[in-house]
């Protein structure tokens, strides 16, 4: 893509990443990750411990994190794998980071149901900030990409920042959630209206009444 992030200078990423190694406290989750699958198929805990040493690197950079080489070499090393089927990996699935990012990674999701429900309105607040599709912001904090369907149709538009999902979006509550988190607040994460607690509809639900406070039969009404 023309506005993904730009990996850095493989010399200057070995230099900073090439003895990458787990802290004591990570080293002691992977033993337990990797315990979790059958003796001969320590491959399987691959996408954990990816995410794992992703966590890693944003501990060690104060940002969301991502996944130089050398680390994800260290990772095909503890499972006893080649670097390419872990690469391959890391290279799949949008949760991973191939370049760095900022301490908040603002992910829009601009497909068909958020597209129709305002993501236009999301990605300009997101602009109203300096925010640039593929860049990180000049002070570090926010990296912006656009993304496709994060699953969250039904509380379109939405935003993923980090690991908390941000719901029913317009231009001015993705401003306040941005301005929470440039202040070092936590807003509050999820559907961003008042009147709805996760997806059921606005005002309550439609249909099922009978189950909103308790368990009922409908087989009579049948």
């Amino acid at each position: 893509m023309a506005d993904a992030p730009q990996i850095p200078d493989e010399a200057e990423t070995r230099a900073r990443w090439g003895a990458f190694a787990w802290t004591a406290e990570n080293a002691d989750k992977a033993k337990g990750v990797i315990a979790r699958y059958p003796a001969g198929r320590q491959r399987s805990a691959v996408m954990p411990l990816l995410d794992l040493a992703q966590r890693q690197v944003g501990a060690e950079t104060q940002t969301q994190g991502w996944l130089p080489v050398p680390v994800i070499e260290y990772v095909a090393s503890q499972l006893e794998m080649p670097f390419i089927r872990a690469y391959e990996v890391a290279t799949f699935y949008t949760m991973y980071n191939m370049a760095p990012v900022g301490r908040y990674h603002v992910q829009v999701c601009g497909t068909t149901p958020c597209l129709l429900r305002g993501s236009d309105d999301v990605m300009a607040a997101c602009k109203n900030r300096g925010m640039v599709k593929g860049k990180t912001t000049p002070d570090g904090l926010f990296t912006l990409t656009e993304v496709e369907c994060m699953g969250t149709c039904t509380n379109a538009p939405m935003v993923q920042i980090n690991d908390d999902n941000y719901e029913d979006l317009d231009f001015d509550r993705t401003a306040a959630i941005l301005d929470a988190l440039a202040a070092g607040e936590t807003p509050k994460a999820g559907t961003q209206l008042a009147d709805r607690h996760t997806s059921e509809p606005q005002g309550g639900p439609t249909t099922l009444v009978e189950m909103v406070k308790a368990n009922h039969d409908y087989r009579k009404a049948w």
